[in-house]
């Protein structure tokens, strides 16, 4: 038994989404930062407690967060990636947010949204504490919040294994970022 599920991975440019996607995909990380032209979507098959998953994962919308978001109306679940040291880039993120709930069709079901700090690996140089940040998404925005490093290939496993669980979970709670919160356990996720 599986299913499919749709995500887009969205934030400003440079934050490190596609290299997130890739280092989860294929375990690779490019060194050098070439800018993603226009969304590109990628379709791995993903096994998660002996069920496969037909993935569909769109990297950027192609649009700033002010423009009207092209077909992310229909997403289950949404990765908004933020660089640790970028102030504007966590703006970005915040205002993704906002426009993610104003588009969502009146009736359909709240998407899990998971925000994650990519560059952990660049932790010196972060632009405010991370319990502050965790804090605030939480609490304040009711999403779940996840630090990793595409460069090293930290936390990157755990942050689609948990964004899977969340997603798939039947019996669904009051609100998506309350089946993030806690969820974060070890289990088996591979990818065929």
């Amino acid at each position: 038994m599986g299913g499919s599920l749709r995500v887009a991975v969205l934030g400003a440019p440079g934050v490190g989404k596609t290299a997130i996607i890739r280092q989860f995909l294929f375990g690779d990380y490019p060194e050098c930062h070439q800018p993603t032209d226009g969304p590109c979507l990628y379709r791995p098959a993903v096994l998660l407690d002996g069920a496969v998953y037909d993935l569909s994962i769109r990297d950027g919308d192609g649009a700033g967060p002010a423009q009207r978001p092209g077909g992310l109306e229909d997403m289950d679940a949404f990765v908004l990636v933020y660089d640790i040291c970028s102030p504007d880039s966590f703006d970005y993120v915040k205002a993704l947010r906002q426009r993610i709930a104003e588009t969502r069709p009146a009736g359909a079901p709240e998407a899990p949204i998971l925000v994650v700090g990519n560059k952990r690996d660049r932790q010196r140089l972060r632009f405010g504490p991370r319990r502050a940040l965790a804090a605030l998404v939480r609490r304040g925005w009711r999403c779940g919040y996840l630090e990793c490093s595409a460069k090293y290939n930290w936390h990157v496993l755990r942050l689609f294994r948990e964004l899977l669980r969340c997603t798939l979970v039947r019996a669904r709670p009051a609100h998506p970022a309350l089946r993030l919160q806690g969820a974060l356990h070890p289990a088996h996720c591979s990818l065929m």
